[in-house]
């Protein structure tokens, strides 16, 4: 049985206030989510990076091609109806983030590590109030409950458009504490994802980088970056 799938139908998009924010129009008529609600954006910016999407559509609609649009239904469809759940979802990846788990040898992946992250984990002490301990080999070590509480916050401190995006940050880095520098302009987007990438850049430089495996990095890369963009233009 084959699957309908929805083909371009409007002649014009356009971008228009709403009530709560800015909406995308196809021929006058606004955009709505999966779930049919309203496409409410919080900045005009945003909404013109969506429009521009829509936009670009020829023939038929393709999802995988419009990731702000995406990103923007996911923030609207599914995170703000279970914020919580969400925060607390990304909240944990405190109690293990990737930059407290230390390499044992060779000496000089150890020193890199060091020199990287014990900045980001003095920055993590001193600007959220949240100090988190670093081990060597990757055997757990809890952190304290009051520094995971704080970095909690720090999360839940987010607006739902703003989570959908943090999620991709954090997931697609392994850190949490990279991820909120990144989204406190403490880090730059290249630069959180090089220092998210130090284990693995270290190994390419060591023996080689294995072709498939730079192919998933750099798309990786791209969906990194894609998600600090669409949290930039959330206001």
């Amino acid at each position: 049985m084959s699957v309908w799938t929805p083909r371009r139908f409007w002649t014009a998009v356009g971008v228009a206030s709403a009530d709560g924010g800015f909406t995308v129009h196809l021929d006058g008529r606004p955009v709505r989510t999966p779930l049919k609600a309203p496409l409410v954006l919080p900045t005009e910016a945003l909404a013109r990076e969506i429009g521009a999407e829509w936009q670009a559509v020829e023939g038929k609609v393709e999802p995988a091609r419009m990731p702000f649009t995406r990103m923007a239904n996911s923030a609207i469809d599914k995170v703000a109806p279970q914020f919580d759940a969400v925060a607390a979802m990304l909240a944990e990846y405190g109690g293990s983030d990737l930059i407290c788990y230390r390499a044992e040898r060779p000496a000089g992946l150890a020193a890199r590590q060091a020199e990287c992250w014990d900045p980001l984990l003095g920055w993590a002490a001193d600007e959220l109030a949240a100090p988190l301990v670093a081990t060597a080999g990757v055997m757990h070590r809890p952190q304290a409950d009051a520094s995971l509480a704080a970095l909690h916050r720090a999360v839940r401190a987010l607006t739902p458009f703003q989570l959908a995006a943090f999620h991709d940050l954090v997931a697609l880095s392994g850190s949490l504490v990279i991820a909120l520098a990144l989204a406190r302009g403490r880090l730059a987007a290249e630069e959180a994802w090089t220092l998210s990438r130090i284990d693995e850049d270290w190994q390419i430089a060591e023996w080689g980088e294995d072709e498939e495996a730079a192919e998933i990095a750099a798309q990786k890369k791209a969906d990194f970056l894609r998600a600090e963009r669409f949290f930039g233009l959330c206001g």
